[in-house]
Parts: structure tokens; C-alpha cells; sequence
């Protein structure tokens, strides 16, 4: 995943040195946002590389805010989005979705994203972008909680973060999302914790997750997509070592 304060042109760049597969976009300022971004260099840039792209975005946009200006806002940001990775030639665009209605109940919250995610692939419909969820701790993070917006939304794609399915709950979900969706699944994240609350996306290896049991889960199902290393670390060489321990794992599990 590029870093939101770099230029992507130099992050596709990088990545096709460190020998990546495809660069995992996300739109975010300060340096990223889609208006702050060419499309068709991008997606030129990508090319002139040999790289692929799956579409990121923000965490942090408002999917199910009480307010609804607020609301719609978000639903525009991520419309932009979607018009940009349709010209960069991305497939998948992800989305969080949104927890955050203070005062309102679940019932509440599940209809306010399931309200601008019927919004947002009935944008997406034509533009050869389909769109995936993604698995959040502390109330989107086990098959029965995706399930609300799942079910209701065939079109949906799953998107599994495997570091997020061990943080806020007992023993990993990762099992049970795979067993009930695994025909959903998109794309992957794929980074080290130590459990608990703390989002830390280590390198692999750093944490405490046993990552080669959760690669056999995802073998299991048949998946051989896109995997994200979302490492966040200033020295590259960890992110290197991740990549080489992904594959040299990916081969034997």
C-alpha cells in the first residue's frame, strides 16, 4: 500500500523495484486524495511497470453518519473514487464500513451503510469497479456482523483483513468469515499484531499471529488472489522481508 503523503507515481515506481505484483491504491490526502492524483498516469505508470491495482480508500469517511450532508458528502467521496479507479483499470475498490453513530443503536447503524452502499454500487454499475467491505474490529469483524450488510447485498464483495481478525475478540473470526463468505472473498490484508486492541501492522514474523495457519485457511477455500502486505514501516527492508516470507510460506502451507 502507498503511503497517503508520498506521490504514487514514485510508490509504483518503488514497488516495482522491491519486485511487487501491484500496488494496493489508497486514495487519502495529504498526498493522495483522487483530486490530488492523474488517473491515466496512474494507470500509465502502472503499465509502463507491469504492475496491477486494487482500489483502497479512506477509513475515516463518514458511510453512515446521522447527518445526512454529512452522509451524502461521503457517498460523493467515494463515488469520486470509484470514477478514478475505473480510469486506472482497478477491478476492486474497498470500503470500511462506518461505526460511528453516537446515540444510535446497531439497527441504525446497519441501515445507514447499507443505505450508501446501495448507493454506491448502483454507481458502480457500468464502470467495470466492483465493490468489497472489508472487515473492521469493534463491530464489522465476525461473519454474523458482515452478514448485515452481506446478505441484504449480493453484489458486495468481501474484503478479509487477516491482522483485523484477531484484534477486539477472543480467538480469531477469520475461520468462520471464510466458511460463510469464502465465495465472496476478493482481496486480502495480510500483516502482524499481538492481539488485543492495537491495529500495529507489523512485518510478519513481528507479532504473534501464526500466519501459516491462517494461509492454509485461505488455501483451503481455493483463493489465489491479491494479498496485501500492509506494513507500515519507514525502513522498506521489512516490508521486503514480509514479501519473501509470504512466499516461501504461501508454497509450503
Amino acid at each position: 500500500m502507498n503511503h497517503p503523503r508520498e506521490n504514487p507515481l514514485e510508490e509504483i515506481r518503488k514497488f516495482a523495484h522491491m519486485g511487487l505484483d501491484f500496488i494496493d491504491l489508497t486514495l487519502e490526502p495529504p498526498g493522495a486524495g483522487w483530486w490530488q492524483c492523474d488517473p491515466l498516469a496512474v494507470r500509465q505508470a502502472l503499465a509502463d511497470h507491469s504492475l496491477d491495482i486494487v482500489g483502497h480508500t479512506a477509513y475515516f469517511l463518514p458511510l453512515g453518519h446521522p447527518f445526512e450532508e454529512v452522509r451524502q458528502g461521503a457517498v460523493e467521496a467515494f463515488r469520486r473514487s470509484l470514477m478514478f479507479f475505473a480510469k486506472a483499470g482497478a477491478s476492486w475498490m474497498n470500503i470500511h464500513p462506518d461505526r460511528n453513530a453516537p446515540m444510535h443503536d446497531r439497527n441504525y447503524v446497519i441501515k445507514q451503510n447499507l443505505k450508501s452502499l446501495g448507493e454506491l454500487l448502483e454507481a458502480a454499475d457500468g464502470t467495470g469497479v466492483g465493490i468489497m467491505i472489508e472487515n473492521v474490529p469493534g463491530g464489522f469483524n465476525s461473519a454474523d456482523q458482515l452478514g448485515e450488510l452481506l446478505d441484504p447485498l449480493p453484489q458486495l464483495g468481501l474484503h478479509l483483513d487477516i491482522g483485523h481478525t484477531e484484534l477486539m475478540v477472543e480467538a480469531s473470526t477469520m475461520k468462520d468469515i471464510l466458511a460463510r463468505f469464502g465465495d465472496r472473498l476478493r482481496h486480502v490484508h495480510l500483516h502482524d499484531n499481538k492481539g488485543g486492541v492495537a491495529d500495529l501492522h507489523l512485518p510478519l514474523g513481528a507479532g504473534t499471529i501464526d500466519v501459516a495457519s491462517h494461509l492454509r485457511k485461505l488455501k483451503h477455500t481455493g483463493y489465489d488472489g491479491t494479498i496485501t502486505l500492509e506494513v507500515f514501516t519507514p525502513d522498506p527492508t521489512y516490508l521486503a522481508i514480509s514479501m519473501e516470507k509470504l512466499r516461501t510460506m504461501w508454497d509450503k502451507v
